[in-house]
């Protein structure tokens, strides 16, 4: 029986009865009937936009071929890749943003909404207008640089997404690796029209970039990463000795014509647009640099903060820090002021692993142990976990200089692929012990993992909620995790709890030099003396970090903006709920949602004071 006939049956039962009954009664089942028609509308509205959401996000899984495969989904697409030109990106993509907003907006009564799809109705419109918004700044960005892997990750892509689980899917891959040249030099073509409009990598990002897609390359196609990784996945089959061979063959061909010809015409414009360079400079540089600045801002942090209120953030923050590192040196009778002691967290043996494999596995299994501790007791602090599993693992050594020092990588929507931090381990003379404990409790748990893997296994979310992000959010809940795991009973050795407050001054400094260079125009050196400063953090690593923030403007104030942000909505609900407050229903209003803008996040943690205050 279809919704709409059952409703209008209840009704009409209602009106014989009511025929039959005294004034009061009528009155009282008056009441009744419109609280099942107000239901039945409801309900009706609520079906319906779950099921636009549902639509919306299969139209975007659909027309994205790599996102396909990220989620462990295969169809005719699978040897395919995303339209990365910027005609798709302004007249394909971003005009289905432009028409899906509106399709939401004119078919929805907002106020016949549940919460939470008011909710879920909310976040659609944010981004949405987000998306259109930025799509005025396109040309601003850079398309390829030194941090970001625009290349590297596709290598990356293949390797750890793309499955082979039979002939079709090993001939899908060799489909990939002769297609992929189309990407390089569309590349091209950008580096090209940006240079034009005036936006160019800073000099110190070229070296770097032209050496590692440089190592792409190869002589013998037959020794290539994506060779070996191809030949390891074919030779898990059981099939045919001659198709295997033959498959092999179409890899080592495609690897030496068309994948070699597209890095060829990609480092051949690079190294074009390389002599035209001018210094390094921060995006106030670029055509309306100082605008773009502000969109940045908005856009990694969420919030509505001027970048000069954000620096002096940043400079109080850095000196509480400052404060509590002093207490440290106190614990540990260290004889010297702050400085000296950077200096001897730089120099300290037992803040090193050995320089060698040995040292690497000693890393791994160090921070396997850390995460089954986690684990171990993460029910007295959550509600709920996620069933999807954890790896521990070392960035593949070809792509160390494309990579940042750490980062996780979500699991499959299937669960066959479980979620993994990776850990950047080509220099262990940079690697410091004491910071990366604090490193690992972020990239895995009760970081990003505990956040992002229970996102996508939440019930009753559309998808795009339980895929989506923000970096202020992820990002600010990672940094929290570091200092919930001290509260955990983590960190005993007092070395140990000062590499958190290393990793935390690391991104309240963030604050200030992401500022310093983008609006206050620092240059280069500049933002890595005050790193030196400020920070027991290694050179080696200051550079990176601050080469960083030159390509990736604004992304890097999330972090600590995120994290004080969640820390006073904790105080806050604890003040106002008392004995009532309780840990692991607060990290259910955090994460239990999936992510949210910091101002919406606010608004949940508010409705959860208030429905817990009575």
């Amino acid at each position: 029986m279809g919704l709409k006939r059952q409703y209008k049956i209840k009704t009409l039962a209602f009106c014989f009865i009511i025929s039959a009954c005294s004034p009061v009664e009528k009155e009282h089942k008056n009441q009744l009937t419109n609280e099942v028609v107000e239901k039945a509308v409801l309900a009706s509205e609520d079906e319906k936009i779950t099921q636009f959401f549902e639509d919306i996000f299969n139209e975007n899984v659909a027309s994205s071929p790599e996102y396909q495969t990220s989620l462990g989904i295969k169809t005719e697409d699978y040897g395919k890749w995303d339209d990365s030109s910027d005609e798709y990106y302004l007249n394909t993509y971003i005009q289905e943003r432009k028409n899906q907003l509106a399709r939401l907006k004119g078919n929805f009564d907002y106020q016949s909404l549940s919460d939470t799809n008011k909710l879920s109705y909310d976040l659609f419109v944010f981004n949405a207008e987000r998306s259109i918004e930025n799509a005025a700044w396109y040309r601003h960005h850079y398309v390829v640089d030194q941090f970001n892997g625009q290349v590297t990750n596709k290598i990356a892509f293949i390797q750890n997404n793309h499955t082979i689980d039979n002939v079709s899917d090993a001939e899908a891959y060799i489909q990939r690796l002769n297609g992929i040249d189309k990407i390089f030099v569309e590349f091209a073509k950008q580096l090209n029209d940006r240079a034009e409009f005036g936006v160019i990598t800073p000099e110190f990002s070229f070296p770097d970039m032209i050496t590692d897609i440089g190592n792409l390359k190869t002589a013998e196609p037959q020794k290539h990463t994506l060779y070996l990784d191809f030949s390891e996945k074919l030779d898990a089959l059981d099939i045919d000795p001659v198709i295997k061979s033959t498959l092999k063959l179409e890899a080592e061909q495609a690897i030496a014509g068309p994948f070699q010809a597209g890095v060829d015409a990609l480092i051949s414009q690079l190294q074009i647009v390389q002599t035209q360079a001018n210094g390094n400079k921060g995006i106030w540089s670029l055509p309306n640099g100082e605008t773009f600045y502000k969109n940045r801002i908005k856009y990694h942090t969420t919030l509505d903060l001027t970048a000069d209120e954000i620096h002096q953030i940043g400079l109080d923050d850095v000196e509480r820090i400052h404060k509590e590192m002093r207490e440290i040196m106190k614990e540990v009778n260290f004889e010297g002021n702050l400085q000296e002691f950077f200096a001897f967290v730089r120099s300290d043996p037992n803040n090193f692993y050995e320089d060698s494999d040995a040292g690497r596995e000693a890393f791994l299994a160090e921070a396997r142990q850390s995460t089954a501790d986690i684990f171990a007791i993460a029910d007295q602090y959550f509600n709920k976990l996620p069933k999807a599993d954890l790896e521990v693992r070392r960035v593949e050594p070809w792509r160390e200089n494309s990579t940042s020092i750490a980062f996780y990588n979500r699991p499959s929507l299937d669960g066959t692929r479980p979620g993994r931090y990776y850990a950047n381990l080509k220099d262990m003379k940079n690697l410091q012990k004491y910071v990366f404990s604090a490193i690992t409790y972020h990239e895995g748990v009760p970081g990003h993992h505990f956040q992002i893997a229970l996102a996508q296994e939440l019930e009753g979310l559309p998808k795009f909620r339980k895929f989506g992000g923000y970096g202020a959010y992820t990002e600010g809940w990672a940094l929290y995790a570091e200092q919930l795991a001290r509260e955990m009973g983590f960190y005993k050795n007092p070395m140990y709890n000062f590499g958190r407050l290393q990793d935390e001054i690391w991104r309240s400094v963030r604050l200030v030099t992401d500022t310093g260079i983008h609006s206050k125009k620092w240059t280069r050196e500049q933002a890595i003396q005050y790193f030196m400063e400020n920070t027991p953090i290694s050179e080696g690593d200051i550079v990176t970090e601050v080469e960083r923030y030159f390509v990736l403007p604004g992304q890097a104030l999330g972090y600590k903006l995120g994290m004080i942000t969640i820390l006073d909505l904790r105080e806050k609900a604890k003040a106002a709920l008392g004995d009532k407050f309780n840990i692991r229903d607060f990290h259910d209003v955090v994460i239990g949602t999936g992510a949210l803008p910091l101002p919406i996040l606010t608004k949940q943690v508010d409705k959860y004071i208030a429905a817990n205050s009575i």
